[in-house]
Order: C-alpha cells, then structure tokens, then sequence
C-alpha cells in the first residue's frame, strides 16, 4: 500500500503543476519535494504519471513552472554531488530528479523557443554562495553546464556508483570535491589494472545517470539534418571539454565496462533466463554514450602528435598532459591509444561482442544474445577511423576475420528485410574502409573452416570466397533499397582481389554470373550508371589474371565457360534501332520483379532506409556515390599507396579505370553533395538532370563501351580456349578436373598485356557520409531505448519515425 501511495502524491503533485494558474516560487521547497523526496516510483512509474499532453500543458501554459521544475530539480543533483549522497534518502533523491528530467527534457528540445532555456543561467541553479575549483561564481554557469557537471560527479559517488576503498565507511563528504576519480574507474582494460568488484546497484544507479546522459546529448534528434552538420552539438562539446574534470575516467570507465563485458560468462545454459544481468544494461547505455560523445568530423583527429601521447602513464597523468588534437576529449584519448595491450583488450572486447549472435550450442536458446550489434558497428567504425594505430593493429594479424564474420553474417541476415538496410550500410562500409588496406586482402587468403548458422552454399575455400557468395546473395536479393550499395560492394572485391590467391569454384561462379546479369543489354541501357557495375568487374578479372593467374584455375576455367558472356559484351549492339528494341521489350514485359532471371533482381533505384525491424524505424538520409566516399590510390612496386588525382572521365586512369568514377544514385545525391566539375558533368546526357528524361542513345553507349577493359581477358581467351578444346578432343575429356589440372600448370607469362598498375579505392571521408552517420546513429538509440520510451511520440526532425 505505501507504494501505491507514494505514486497517488506523486500522481497529485503533477496534477498540482499543471493546474496552478500562477506561478510557483522557487523558495515554495514543501511545493517542490512532492516531484522526489519521500518517493520510490520507477522510471516507468514516471513516465507513466507524466503524460506527455500534461508536459506539454505545462510548457505552454505556465512556462514559469516548467522552467522552476527543470532548475529544481538541477539544483538538487548539484546537492546531491556536493554531498557525496551519503544517505539513502539522499540518493533517492538524486535517482528521482534523474527520471524527472529523463522524462521532461526531450520535451524542452522539441519547442525551438526552451531549447535555449538549459544554456541561460538561471537564478538558484547553481551551486549557492560556493565557487568551483577555477574561482568561478557557480550561480553564473548555465543550466546545462551544471547539470551536465552534476551528472559526471554522480557517476564517480562513493558508495552510490563507484565502490569505496575504505572497509569501515565511505570517504566523508568534504572529500568528495578533492577525490581523483581516476581511482574509481568502473572496469580493468585500458589504462586501469583494478576490476572492482561487482556491484549491481551502483550498476542500476549509473545506468540510469547514463540515460539522463544520453538523453541530455539527444538535442541534435530535434534539428534537421542541415543544421545539426553545422552546428556541433552544445551538450557534447562541454561534457567532453576540459571543463569536465571527469572526462578521462568517463571515457576509460565506458570502454572498459564495454570491452571487459561477456555476456556469456561462465557458459552455463539459460543462465540468462535464471538471473537479471544489469551489468548488460549499462554496457548497452555505455555503448551509445561513446558514440554520441564521439561526435567529430573524421579523419583529423588522429596525427603525430596524438601517436606520441603514451597511455601507459596513469590516467591522471594523462590528463595533465596539454590537450593535442581535437577540442573533444574523448575523441582526443581515443585517438592516443596504441599500447599493444590496450588495443588487443579493446578488439577483443569488440570482437567477442561481434561475434555473440553466432554462438551456437546443442541447447536452443540457451546462450545469451546481446541487442546491440549496431551501436558496436558504430563505435567499431569510429575506432578505426580515428585511431589509425588501432585499425593497422586489425589488419596486421588474423583478429580481422573475427570482425569480418559476424559483418558477412550480419549483411546476410540482414538482407531479406528492407527495414534493416541501414545495418547493411554501416556493414558495407566497414568493409570498404578495412579494404582499402593491402593486408585485409592479405587476410582474406585464411581457410574459412568456422560453422555459422548462414542460408548459403556449402563451399570449401577461404574467407574471400564467403565475402564473395554473401555480396553475390545480396546484389541478387531483388530488395531495391540495397541497389545504392551494388558498387560499394564491388568496390571492396575490386580492392581485395589483387591479394586473393584462390577462388573457390563456387565463388568463381558467383562472380561471372554477376557480370553474365550486369551486361544483358536491357540492364546496361535502363539506367546511366548501370555499365560502371560492369567496368567493376572487369577490373576484379583483370586484377587476378594479372596477378594471381597461378592459383585462379577455378576462376580462369569460369571464364572460359562463360567466355559467350565477354564476346557478347565486346560486340553490344550500339545502333539506335537496337537500342530501342531492347527498350521496347523491356517496356512490354514490364522488368517485372516477379521475372525467373536474377538478372531483373538488381536494376538500380534509390529508396530511403531505415534501422530496425520493429513496430517503427527511423529514416535515413541518402549517401554519396562510390566516387564521393573514396579516393584512388596506386600500389608502387614497394606497396606503397599514392594518392592518384580526380579523374574528369571514368576510363582516364588506365584499362581499368572505367570502374571509378561511378555516379550517384540519385538526383538528390547530385544536390547535396555533388561539387563536380563542368568537364566531370559534361559526360553525362543532357537529359541528366532528370533521370527521368534520360533514356540510352548511340552516342552514350559508344563513349564507354569503348573504354571497356576487355585486352587482357581476351588474349587469355585467345591463348587458353583452343588449348582446352584439343585436349578435350584429343583425350575425349567430359571430366572438368582434368581441365583444371591443365590450367593449374599452365602460363601465361609473355603473352598477356603489360601489367596494369593496382588501384586501390581507399574510403575518404566526406560531409554526406557524417551526416548519414549522423542520423543512422540516433535513428538506431532512438529505436533501442523503449523502457522507458525517452523519445517516442515526440516531434523528431533529424530523420522521420514510421509504422510498420
């Protein structure tokens, strides 16, 4: 009964508010305290007796109770971490004001007139009559600053969130101010060597502190997408600035939690189901704290001067190192990590996280499975991103292949459901930025021996081969939503197949059935960039004919089979009248997706996406094409990278440049991020403006079927296919192994054309990328945080929430 009651007061001091006409004086405490002295509601308990109409109500018609509510209820967090919480009633205090705000702020940042209301200052919001440790006048700070500062002094509260070191009491409250919470990071792993131990109520109470966190860095939901990109989120830049004296351990203390976690434990079955794990529930909000407080423009934070900072030292020595680097410290500590020890904690942290949907066990369901795969993507994208020392560290062992896995089974997974195209995206990406770098491919050589629950062919081969059958699936899925992500995919087998040492015969036949699908004539001439697909390919032949013809007999013995597909393609009718008839057909049978070919499944569009199956998802923003998220890169005869520069025409660059310089897939794509230059625009029919208008015509199929990388692939035809008939002539062979015998000894050295120069198309980064990031990010923290729903039903404008 007392809990009901306590919930009764609560649900009358609401009423209460909303009702008052006038307004409610500051110094009224008796008024005040009903929101969270003497009270034991949940979070879902307010949430529940705060109805969003009544917030609302409150906002709009007494402004100055709203306003009083939100500076109360900061001012009692800065009490309670001035005083360290060190009763109980204290903390619950402090745990109430937490749910409030939780509840209250989403609703200040979607009125554009509150949303400055947190950074004015405001009378009785500060910490009365005391000044901080830089001599400054806390009734001066704005709202946000010191709430911001409350909740980062709240997570390292003895006894409260971090575990005391005294057995007999906890340090007294005149400490609390002098502490180094450096002492009191939540976990072992980088640059701390104490793993407390396990407390789950200081896991429940920073959980909940982290979601007032999030909540509080949830302002850039409420912009549109143009602003936010410009506008550095004001939440984010102080929490992570040198104002916040907590900033290190905060950021040690999230990696750490996340890395050290293993939601597995000791393996025994149904544990799970036995026992509530809240250690799962701070990690998961430790995770989307990273990667919102990671919010930078990417690629400059890493540098010299960043490598050169040793965390080896003690934290708090660290700290009193001169910040280098970006103004956003959290970005800044990440970038300096590269103690090999550290970097190995942290990938295999990630890794083992990755790869929990493949753990399989003779018992169904028996083993935990974590939710949080795509914040792990995210925040794994931005450690490579920027800590160059931690990419070069997974590309330099086979650890890469414990990332590259559970991405392919991911990507497959995902690829049936056209809700799920925005986990596809930050999978395909992963790949392109690991791809840009020679040991990847390297890598990809390594037998693929694992047993993953995957709906795809039984092959015998190396990971290569299972990168290769998962893209083949995915670009014949027919899902139209995945047609933007076609020549990222074959851009990643360009990069790698210079390094692949030998194709299975399965993935050798996923390859040129692509290429027999991409060069049916009413595929190339639907669509402007539909050839590019093609020059892609051509480019993947070439790069392993050239260089690693000695272990490819499967691929060359492919190519020989199919060599119709090549002749055909060297010989495409390019006269208007067949031009048209293709055309026509195409018109009559409708390009029916319900067409038997697998052809007709990957004709390109661009849709929007979204982020999660589910009763709702969240929108995304479109992306650059190929050409805009990468830069071309040639492979000197020491393995070196140089940078080549912008080419004006798709084949300028060589035999197999055609590939390049893709367009985009979209007319909005050529809006927002295009700055190309008038020779670059000049290929292009003069009914590009509107892919509408555009239809093929001799003169564009003549400007690149010329430029068609077709040499190589031809001499090689021209050499090998007559020797493989006499054979099978002479010896009456029908047995393809003896063929491919023949073709593992034989040579082609001499005969072929002069090598071409590798290029390598490494991701760059880009404003459309960030932006897409952007809004993939929050669309995926606002779909994953649903007890309590923080956001749902409130006016998002930085992507669009629909039913499902």
């Amino acid at each position: 009964m007392g809990n009901a009651d306590t919930k009764l007061h609560f649900r009358k001091a609401v009423i209460q508010l909303t009702t008052k006409t006038q307004p409610v004086e500051a110094t009224d405490d008796a008024f005040w305290d009903q929101f969270w002295a003497d009270t034991s509601t949940t979070v879902q308990d307010v949430f529940a007796l705060v109805p969003a109409a009544e917030i609302r109500a409150v906002r709009e018609e007494s402004p100055s109770n709203l306003a009083t509510l939100c500076y109360k209820a900061v001012e009692r967090l800065v009490q309670g971490a001035d005083s360290g919480c060190p009763s109980e009633k204290e903390r619950q205090i402090v745990l109430n004001c937490t749910r409030l705000l939780t509840r209250i702020l989403p609703y200040i940042f979607e009125d554009a007139d509150w949303r400055g209301f947190f950074w004015s200052t405001v009378p009785g919001a500060g910490r009365a009559g005391h000044l901080d440790e830089d001599g400054i006048d806390d009734e001066s700070r704005p709202l946000a600053e010191s709430l911001l500062l409350a909740i980062s002094d709240l997570l390292f509260c003895l006894d409260f969130t971090a575990q005391s070191h005294k057995k007999n009491s906890p340090d007294t409250a005149d400490d609390i101010r002098s502490i180094d919470s450096c002492e009191y990071i939540w976990e072992a792993g980088v640059g701390f060597a104490q793993s407390p131990p396990l407390n789950y109520i200081h896991d429940i109470n920073r959980t909940e502190l982290l979601k007032l966190l999030l909540t509080c860095l949830s302002e850039a939901m409420y912009l549109p997408p143009s602003s936010e990109s410009k506008n550095p989120n004001p939440w984010v830049t102080f929490f992570c600035s040198s104002e916040n004296r907590h900033a290190l351990p905060l950021f040690t203390s999230l990696l750490n939690v996340v890395c050290a976690y293993d939601p597995v434990g000791y393996g025994i079955p149904y544990n799970h189901l036995l026992f509530s794990d809240h250690r799962e529930q701070l990690v998961e909000q430790a995770v989307q704290i990273l990667i919102v407080t990671l919010e930078h423009e990417a690629g400059s934070a890493t540098g010299s001067a960043l490598q050169a900072l040793d965390t080896s030292a003690a934290p708090s020595e660290v700290e009193e190192q001169e910040p280098a680097g970006p103004d956003n410290l959290f970005v800044n500590y990440l970038s300096r990590i590269h103690r090999e020890e550290d970097l190995s904690f942290i990938l295999k942290g990630l890794g083992r996280l990755m790869n929990n949907p493949l753990v399989q066990t003779y018992l169904p369901r028996s083993t935990k499975k974590i939710q949080f795969h795509q914040e792990l993507l995210i925040l794994f994208w931005k450690f490579c991103d920027f800590n160059k020392k931690f990419l070069f560290f997974v590309l330099k062992s086979s650890d890469v292949l414990d990332v590259l896995v559970p991405i392919l089974f991911s990507l497959n997974d995902a690829r049936a459901d056209p809700s799920r195209v925005g986990l596809m995206h930050i999978g395909v990406f992963i790949l392109l930025l690991l791809s840009g770098e020679r040991n990847f491919g390297v890598r990809l050589n390594k037998p693929f021996t694992l047993h993953v629950p995957m709906d795809i062919p039984i092959f015998t081969g190396t990971h290569a081969d299972l990168l290769i059958v998962i893209f083949h699936k995915i670009t014949t899925s027919g899902h139209q939503r995945l047609q933007p992500l076609f020549d990222c995919l074959l851009t990643i087998i360009v990069n790698i197949s210079p390094y692949l040492k030998s194709l299975s015969m399965v993935a050798a036949n996923k390859l040129l059935h692509l290429l027999e699908a991409f060069t049916t004539p009413w595929f190339l001439f639907s669509s402007q960039e539909n050839h590019h697909l093609v020059f892609f390919l051509l480019e993947v032949f070439n790069n392993i004919i050239q260089y690693q013809f000695d272990g490819n007999s499967n691929l060359v013995y492919a190519i020989i089979r199919k060599r119709n597909v090549f002749h055909q393609l060297a010989n495409l009718p390019s006269d208007t009248a067949s031009i048209q008839r293709v055309l026509q057909k195409k018109k009559k049978s409708g390009i029916s997706r319900t067409n038997s070919t697998e052809a007709e499944s990957v004709e390109r569009s661009r849709p929007a996406g979204s982020v999660e199956p589910g009763t709702l998802k969240a929108s995304l923003v479109a992306t650059p094409g190929i050409d805009k998220i990468t830069a071309k890169s040639q492979v000197s005869v020491d393995g070196t990278m140089i940078t080549v520069p912008t080419s004006d025409s798709p084949a300028d660059t060589g035999a197999v440049g055609g590939a390049s310089d893709t367009e985009s897939n979209s007319e909005r794509d050529h809006e927002a991020y295009h700055s190309e230059s008038e020779a670059a625009r000049s290929r292009l029919s003069s009914a590009s403006s509107s892919s509408a208008a555009w239809s093929a015509n001799t003169d564009w199929v003549l400007s690149w079927k010329a430029k068609l990388p077709l040499q190589t692939i031809m001499r090689l035809l021209q050499v090998l296919v007559p020797q493989v008939e006499k054979i099978c002539i002479d010896k009456g062979l029908t047995d393809e192994s003896e063929i491919l015998k023949f073709l593992q000894h034989g040579t082609l050295v001499g005969l072929l054309p002069v090598p071409h120069p590798i290029l390598i198309r490494k991701y760059q980064a880009n404003a459309g990328t960030a932006m897409w990031f952007r809004t993939y990010m929050w669309g995926v923290i606002y779909l994953r945080n649903v007890d309590p729903p923080i956001w749902y039903d409130t006016d998002i404008r930085l992507f669009e929430i629909q039913r499902i």
